[in-house]
């Protein structure tokens, strides 16, 4: 079986060469994938592996745009079309310094097998620009996001392409993005996702991936009869993501006690309450701080340049970016007695920190699965545009737990190894590929 994953990455590294990031994606998917195909010859003989790890378009534009001192600046557009087997290619648009198309197209073929995982019709996409809106102020955001639009409303319709915010990319930004297509293309229609709730948004939309992620978590926890309440938990990042997963966390009773961000973490053992994740709220949403201001508010310690996979906890959610908890991180995870890690951000793990989790046998959920509450809700948006009705936010939370209890007994199907033991990004892989595959074969080869 290695043989024909090396066979086939040796090909896929050939004709994707200088995109690490892609690559790890595919790798992590055919260790999975590849078995199940060799059991299942239907597969084999349609290629379909080989078919969803290759574009159904890349767009890449140029998007000019004036700062507010009257220079021109120019940006790097992208929109990676990646699958439209089952639905509408969906996935975000990321405004960030680092974005490539490796890493779009990463994002894009992760967003493949994790809207098939929610059971909603939705295809997989991704894209964005290296605009970096931090520093910048409204009018240039503004600016951009209508030049951005400008190009990318060629390419997107409801019935075609899908976008929503991810990194960078806010209600803020998606407001401009919106407010762009409708004036060019003079038509109101849910063309975005994530939008406010005055202008077609669905409720509980901000808070989908972070709560999601807790309720995978809990999920999880289940089997081994705990619970998250009375737990000590890690979280990296302090965006939306991680906001809400110490929200939620609160909500359940777990005590969460680090944050972080780009220049390093906050440790606060006493725990985060409702009182200093508004704090929070307003230092990263509003004013865009650091969180070292937190440290210093709150007195308690602030580590630069650090990560928190250190300190000692029951449960992790690395909910900042991919690739941040390496081996190491993973491994010192272990020793100080976590037993449960849930992916908030896309790929956060490198694939050798999937292995040390996966050789001490603790719960282990990808980001495929356990992040998936973002995109669902997303979907729950699009249906709710395409009926021009509004759920109430009992009503969608109701769904977005359901959908999310549905991924965890898929990736249990497909993942179980043993009675104590099931490995869900085996589950999560082969549960997402089924749907996608059988629609591409259904579909002809096109």
């Amino acid at each position: 079986m290695d043989v024909l994953i090396k066979e086939f990455m040796d090909k896929i590294i050939t004709r994707n060469q200088h995109e690490p990031e892609f690559l790890q994606a595919v790798q992590e998917v055919a260790e999975s994938i590849i078995p199940f195909i060799e059991d299942h010859p239907k597969y084999k003989e349609h290629k379909i592996l080989e078919r969803i790890a290759e574009p159904e378009r890349i767009i890449t534009f140029r998007v000019p745009w004036l700062n507010d001192q009257g220079e021109v600046e120019i940006n790097r557009g992208f929109r990676v079309q990646m699958n439209s087997a089952i639905g509408p290619y969906k996935g975000g648009l990321r405004f960030h310094p680092s974005v490539n198309q490796s890493i779009l197209k990463f994002l894009a073929f992760e967003q493949v097998f994790k809207n098939s995982l929610t059971g909603l019709p939705m295809g997989g996409g991704k894209g964005g620009s290296d605009f970096d809106p931090k520093g910048r102020s409204n009018n240039e955001v503004m600016k951009f996001c209508q030049s951005f639009m400008t190009e990318l409303y060629r390419h997107i319709h409801a019935d075609i392409d899908v976008p929503a915010g991810d990194i960078g990319v806010g209600a803020r930004e998606i407001g401009y993005l919106f407010g762009q297509y409708k004036r060019i293309q003079g038509e109101f229609t849910g063309i975005l996702t994530g939008k406010a709730a005055e202008f077609g948004g669905s409720l509980i939309r901000p808070e989908a991936t972070g709560y999601g992620v807790v309720y995978f978590a809990e999920e999880m926890l289940k089997t081994r009869g705990e619970l998250l309440e009375g737990k000590t938990v890690v979280v990296s990042g302090s965006g939306n993501v991680a906001q809400y997963t110490v929200e939620k966390c609160i909500q359940v009773g777990a005590k969460v006690v680090t944050l972080s961000d780009s220049g390093g973490f906050i440790y606060d053992p006493k725990g985060i309450d409702e009182s200093k994740l508004a704090y929070i709220k307003e230092l990263k949403n509003v004013r865009r701080g650091r969180i070292e201001e937190y440290a210093k508010k709150f007195d308690c310690e602030y580590f630069e340049g650090e990560k928190p996979w250190r300190v000692k906890c029951d449960v992790a959610f690395p909910d900042a970016t991919q690739n941040e908890l390496d081996a190491k991180d993973a491994l010192t995870l272990v020793q100080n007695g976590c037993f449960c890690v849930a992916e908030g951000a896309n790929m956060p793990c490198t694939l050798d920190a999937v292995r040390v989790f996966d050789s001490a046998r603790i719960l282990y959920a990808p980001g495929k699965a356990s992040n998936a509450g973002g995109v669902a809700v997303s979907g729950l948006e699009m249906s709710q545009n395409s009926l021009r009705i509004s759920w109430s936010r009992d009503e969608v939370d109701s769904r977005l737990k359901q959908i999310m209890h549905q991924i965890h007994g898929a990736c249990v199907k497909n993942g179980r190894l043993d009675k104590d033991f099931v490995d869900y990004t085996k589950g999560a892989n082969i549960s997402g590929f089924i749907k996608v595959a059988d629609a591409m074969i259904a579909q002809g080869y096109v």
